[in-house]
């Protein structure tokens, strides 16, 4: 359990959900662990999970936030292995229903904020020879109506990591994804604004469809974020992993 002892991990999004999963297991393994969130109180929560990991208050879809983030790990334990790309955003939109602001925002988070922050990041993941983990999803690949938006950011998510792990790989920097599948992590009414009769709704159709029968934990999805992050995954890079009970197969 000590695989990432002395190593510095970034997690975006990590006061819940996937995120707080991954930043909890990536610490457990040894690793000191910077989580970003909005919400401070939310943050908070999160670092009381274990004294590896520390909280910072920041927003993905600022551009002024990327270099304050990485910069505050690196200032606070001199270097950066690991960057988790997790933070996301997303509605159910259908198109005509649609505004700038709304498609605008989603890319804000899913696509820029992860290339600013991974740009920011580079000349300390190349020291280390280290990694970046893009959280995408089973929609990266899977059509979905009134997701469009949302799944096309994460098929470019999808790209950026393909084409990042062939720019990188000069200078050692392992790139991969992790797609995951519905989880009980509050998305629904949370990043996805539905109700609570909506989202019961939507749920219960998600394990009709999902072949193993049950929508994914934090856990299911994190142990594979934790996986690429350690020294035994050293030799894999541009791939995108999918942890979705089967969903993509339907």
């Amino acid at each position: 359990m000590s695989t990432l002892t002395g190593r510095v991990v970034i997690v975006t999004g990590g006061s819940s959900g996937i995120g707080r999963a991954a930043a909890l297991g990536c610490a457990k393994r040894g690793a000191k662990v910077l989580i970003t969130a909005r919400r401070r109180a939310q943050l908070d929560e999160a670092v009381a999970d274990h004294p590896n990991i520390e909280g910072f208050v920041a927003d993905v879809a600022r551009p002024e936030d990327a270099a304050r983030t990485i910069a505050t790990a690196v200032e606070r334990w001199g270097r950066l292995d690991v960057l988790v790309n997790n933070a996301g955003a997303g509605a159910i939109l259908p198109l005509a229903d649609a505004s700038a602001a709304t498609i605008t925002g989603i890319f804000a988070v899913n696509v820029v904020g992860p290339s600013l922050l991974t740009a920011a990041a580079l000349p300390y993941l190349e020291a280390e020879k280290g990694a970046v983990i893009n959280v995408s999803s089973t929609f990266g690949q899977k059509p979905g109506a009134g997701l469009s938006h949302y799944a096309a950011s994460k098929a470019a998510l999808e790209q950026l990591t393909r084409c990042w792990a062939l720019e990188f790989a000069p200078g050692g920097i392992r790139v991969n994804a992790v797609a995951a599948g519905p989880t009980e992590s509050g998305a629904l009414t949370g990043m996805m604004g539905l109700s609570s009769e909506q989202a019961a709704a939507v749920e219960d159709q998600e394990r009709q469809q999902i072949p193993l029968g049950r929508r994914g934990r934090p856990e299911d999805v994190a142990r594979w974020i934790v996986r690429l992050a350690e020294p035994g995954s050293g030799w894999i890079t541009g791939q995108i992993i999918g942890v979705d009970g089967g969903l993509a197969l339907t």
